[in-house]
């Protein structure tokens, strides 16, 4: 099921709270002790900034699966995100020099450390809208300045939040490569807490044996395996490489959005619930994939009305960065979410070498 530590940071005590979480989330991940202490340090550093220079944020631990056809249980990396509505950074390339150290209470690491000590690390920011860095941490460290180990072509990333700070959110998003075809499958179980992250994860564990079907003989094969669970709504976006087409299908409350040189454009779910009640017919929706293209995937736990984001840089950086500035831009203080909430981003691969996402 998938685990969700979740720590509002608006007092110093919260910060050794970011650092258990991630330490708690090393152990389920099966990090050894070296790991373990590089995610502690990246928590930590994160959540102090969001005090000294953001008067508070919000801190999201979520465990990641690296996609793999050929493993059935991948390697997971414990991903840590920092997100704030604080002024934002003047200086992104000198915040993030190595050493580089702004008050007497810091720990000496500083943003450069955190990215040197992360397998990835991305990190956005705009003056008067605040700050988003995302960092992953998996059980080998990168060698430094080497490529990412991520496989090369299009890249996928999310956020994925529980209701009130849950343990266990009843959402779950994955992603699978069989060949030149990549799935990117979110699912939403019908309500929340357990019951609804045992639906979601039941949807996920059964990808990898669907990877080379088209969405809708996915979302059929879902319905089956999902019968003996209160069900879900599901999502899913096939990209294939080779055709440069997008394919898209989902059944029930999942939204999708698809950026084109045309604008925003939405790719619309059937009505239905994947393992209570299938519609008769799933259309397939498809669109030409290209270098500006960028899918939005979520839950409902995200307001129908929001607004795609406008920077022009944000898709050049990592898709869980691109997730947490939709989730931080749609939320409001006045309508708290009322259900689990994932978004789960698709986006061409702009790098060049390790970290290349930074500006």
């Amino acid at each position: 099921m998938t685990r969700v530590w979740d720590i509002p940071v608006h007092d110093s005590t919260r910060v050794r709270d970011v650092r258990v979480a991630a330490e708690a989330a090393c152990a389920e991940a099966n990090l050894g002790a070296p790991r373990t202490a590089a995610a502690a340090l990246v928590a930590t550093e994160l959540a102090t900034n969001l005090l000294k220079h953001a008067d508070g944020g919000r801190m999201v631990i979520n465990l990641v699966e690296e996609p793999d056809t050929t493993n059935e249980a991948a390697d997971r990396a414990v991903q840590i995100v920092s997100v704030d509505h604080g002024p934002g950074i003047g200086d992104v390339a000198e915040a993030i020099r190595d050493g580089r150290t702004t008050a007497a209470s810091s720990l000496g690491a500083g943003l450069g450390t955190c990215l040197r000590v992360s397998d990835d690390f991305d990190l956005h920011s705009r003056r008067g809208r605040g700050t988003v860095a995302v960092a992953r941490v998996g059980a080998l460290p990168a060698a430094p300045h080497a490529p990412s180990r991520a496989p090369a072509g299009p890249r996928v990333g999310g956020v994925n939040l529980a209701l009130a700070g849950a343990e266990h959110s009843g959402d779950a998003f994955g992603w699978i490569r069989c060949g030149a075809l990549l799935t990117l499958v979110l699912a939403d179980g019908l309500g929340h807490g357990v019951p609804a992250a045992r639906a979601s994860s039941a949807a996920l564990d059964e990808l990898r044996r669907l990877a080379a079907l088209p969405p809708a003989d996915i979302l059929r094969r879902l319905h089956e395996r999902l019968r003996h669970t209160r069900g879900a709504a599901v999502a899913v976006a096939q990209l294939d490489t080779g055709t440069g087409r997008l394919h898209f299908a989902g059944v029930g409350n999942v939204g999708a959005r698809l950026r084109t040189p045309d604008g925003w454009q939405p790719l619309i779910s059937q009505p239905g619930i994947v393992g209570a009640r299938f519609p008769a017919s799933v259309p397939l929706q498809q669109a030409p994939w290209t270098a500006d293209s960028l899918l939005v995937l979520h839950s409902d736990g995200l307001p129908s009305r929001w607004t795609p984001p406008g920077d022009p840089g944000l898709p050049a950086h990592d898709p869980a960065v691109v997730a947490a500035v939709v989730l931080r831009d749609a939320s409001s203080a006045a309508s708290p979410p009322r259900d689990d909430t994932s978004v789960a981003v698709l986006c061409p691969d702009r790098r060049t070498d390790a970290h290349d996402r930074l500006p």
